[in-house]
């Protein structure tokens, strides 16, 4: 998520961007010497600053390791120092269109497809131009420019979606092609839009109106609208979908509560009260991986995670005490209550809490297994990763286990390690400087074609390449 503040400005560290990758895991195949059937995860996070942008890669609690850098400006390095770009003239239009310029610094969003090297970046210097990377190799596959400011970008194996503040874009990932555009949404100065990352329910969802929390839902696979769910009576503030697609949790900018709809008929499954002394600005919903918690963050010092479970009803048992007499007639008396008031009775109440050591900074959370424990993972703008761990038996309030910088400072053990340390330090190539004849698409993005040589060498899967990558020129 953004991390600037409204103004620009950036936060602690220069950091600009903060997220993790849409499963929040980089997948890698284990050892088949060993004979081991399954697949390691390790969890990655992009970070973009006023120099560039890096990824971090989390396999424990007790590191923060920066598998990649791009440093913009002069120069642009690996973690292992290889230089991409070496010269001082100004970029030509030609570098521009292949190559690394000065448009790249101030990284405002970088988004990584799962644990592929595809990458989309936005730059403060150019914010209504989109540049997707093979960031391993340092080329350039394609970039497009748009009508009004770049706010969002998500992509999953399907489709890669630009969000501006009244339209948004649908590309097909496997050329990069602009297949549809939404046009004249709702006023969305946030960008506030989720994507599924499943292939089999492959939904968009953003505000359906700028005065109320309705929500639209888009196919973007067969290209067209799927429903409007009225959530919430004041606007959007944040959405999410869990890694099924089935499921969307939306709050609205009251902030008092979060509520779960089934996708894509819209039924509401959960609601959960996060507050009620105040209202705040939510910041960030993320579910876990296997659906069954949600974690909600804000510009308050409290993180709230939710359990999503359905509680099994039991046959009434007659009260035999004065306190069972009492809560009988107390959740009798609540059908004559204001449906407000009931409501409030019904809403589930959080599992789990955290207590961040600050308050007031813009922040993204997610749920996390390392090391084979829950984790919650906060990436904030004051410049730390903040790790918690989770009891999924227990709840109650989540302890802090690690914080990390995410500036690339070597101060202290406890944070983000030394390249040297690095195994596997990635060897990169220099940016090409072919010129990328620049077309117009009828559907509104004006986009440099993808680069024909690009077309064996980029990976949306590290493993099986799947699915496969296929980029033309007009």
């Amino acid at each position: 998520m953004n991390l600037a503040s409204q103004s620009g400005e950036a936060g602690a560290g220069q950091l600009l961007f903060a997220n993790f990758n849409q499963d929040i895991t980089e997948v890698k195949r284990a050892s088949r010497a060993a004979g081991l059937g399954r697949r390691a995860v390790v969890w990655s996070l992009a970070v973009g600053s006023k120099s560039g942008y890096k990824f971090f890669s989390l396999s424990s609690v007790d590191k923060l390791e920066q598998i990649y850098e791009c440093k913009m400006g002069p120069h642009c390095v690996a973690q292992a120092g290889v230089e991409f770009l070496a010269s001082s003239s100004p970029p030509t239009l030609a570098s521009q269109s292949a190559g690394i310029t000065a448009d790249t610094e101030d990284v405002c969003i970088v988004e990584r497809l799962f644990s592929s090297s595809l990458v989309a970046i936005v730059s403060l210097k150019a914010p209504r131009k989109l540049k997707v990377c093979h960031f391993k190799k340092g080329t350039e596959i394609c970039n497009y420019s748009y009508s009004n400011t770049i706010l969002a970008v998500k992509l999953n194996r399907q489709r890669l979606i630009v969000c501006l503040e009244e339209s948004l874009y649908i590309h097909n990932i496997r050329d990069m092609k602009v297949l549809h555009t939404i046009r004249e949404t709702p006023p969305n100065p946030a960008g506030l839009c989720a994507l599924s990352i499943n292939n089999d329910n492959c939904y968009l969802a953003y505000p359906g109106s700028a005065t109320i929390g309705e929500v639209q839902v888009f196919d973007t696979i067969n290209l067209r609208a799927a429903n409007m769910i009225p959530a919430h009576d004041s606007p959007l503030a944040a959405l999410a979908f869990d890694a099924s697609g089935t499921k969307l949790a939306t709050a609205s900018e009251k902030g008092t509560v979060i509520r779960v709809f089934s996708i894509p008929e819209g039924q509401k499954l959960f609601e959960f009260r996060r507050g009620v002394k105040r209202c705040v600005s939510i910041c960030s919903l993320a579910f876990s991986m296997d659906g069954m918690f949600l974690s909600a963050s804000s510009n308050t010092e409290t993180v709230h995670i939710f359990k999503l479970e359905t509680v099994k009803e039991k046959p009434p048992e007659e009260p035999t005490t004065w306190t069972g007499y009492f809560g009988k007639v107390l959740m009798a008396s609540t059908s004559y209550l204001p449906s407000q008031v009931t409501e409030m009775f019904n809403q589930g109440r959080a599992f789990a809490t955290v207590r961040l050591p600050f308050c007031g900074h813009k922040n993204i959370c997610s749920l996390a297994t390392i090391q084979k424990i829950p984790r919650l993972l906060v990436g904030a703008s004051d410049g730390y990763l903040y790790m918690y761990n989770l009891d999924p038996q227990e709840g109650g309030e989540c302890a802090l286990m690690k914080q990390h910088r995410l500036d690339g400072s070597l101060e202290t053990a406890n944070e983000i390690l030394d390249s040297a340390s690095h195994d596997c330090p990635l060897v990169t190539q220099t940016y090409g400087a072919a010129t990328a004849k620049a077309y117009t698409d009828d559907l509104g993005a004006v986009g440099g074609a993808c680069l024909e040589d690009e077309a064996s060498a980029l990976r949306l899967d590290e493993d099986s390449e799947h699915p496969p990558m296929i980029l033309r020129t007009d």
